[in-house]
């Protein structure tokens, strides 16, 4: 049997709180504290030991090997989730997705499910490695999609200043469903 983790460095730690709100029926305990590799200090849950987690797990892991399961779409709510946990904004007009240990196969199955929300997107090479990364024409509309469920402290991600975030989020929501310019940072 398998159990979920999340391991994040401290500085996400208001988004494994988040996590593990949505999460914590089904967990041991709340978050701790602990030493991480090399000089990271982690701050995570686990799960209980589950067999729907184990179901889960075999769809998204073969041969100890990431997967993207053939019958998979996103909704607005797991891209924010993923855009959360693997988005990086890129410079001050595009935003990748770390999926470098994906195959070519399953980053292709990635982009095809961000095509069916209305988002472009292409392959960036990271020294070995290739990552999704969306188009510059397509970031109104994954910011329009996900703007609603980033929780404050992860709108960096977007270009804005978690501290400012709460006086900004509701013009920042409207813009984006505006379709209109919103401000990089």
């Amino acid at each position: 049997m398998h159990f979920l983790k999340s391991i994040i460095r401290i500085l996400k730690k208001k988004y494994v709180d988040w996590t593990f709100e949505m999460l914590k029926s089904i967990c041991k305990s709340g978050p701790k504290m602990r030493d991480g590799n090399g000089k990271r200090i982690a701050y995570r849950f686990t799960t209980r030991q589950m067999p729907d987690i184990t179901e889960l797990f075999k769809l998204f892991y073969a041969n100890g090997k990431k997967q993207i399961p053939n019958n998979l779409k996103l909704d607005p709510i797991m891209l924010a989730v993923w855009f959360m946990d693997d988005g990086s904004k890129c410079g001050t007009s595009s935003v990748y997705f770390n999926t470098q240990q994906f195959n070519t196969s399953d980053q292709e199955k990635c982009m095809q499910m961000l095509l069916a929300l209305g988002i472009e997107s292409g392959l960036n090479r990271d020294k070995e490695y290739w990552r999704v990364r969306i188009k510059a024409s397509s970031m109104q509309r994954l910011f329009s999609l996900v703007s609603p469920h980033v929780i404050p402290s992860m709108t960096y991600k977007m270009g804005y200043n978690p501290v400012e975030t709460y006086s900004l989020r509701s013009r920042v929501v409207a813009r984006a469903t505006a379709n209109t310019p919103l401000p990089f940072g």
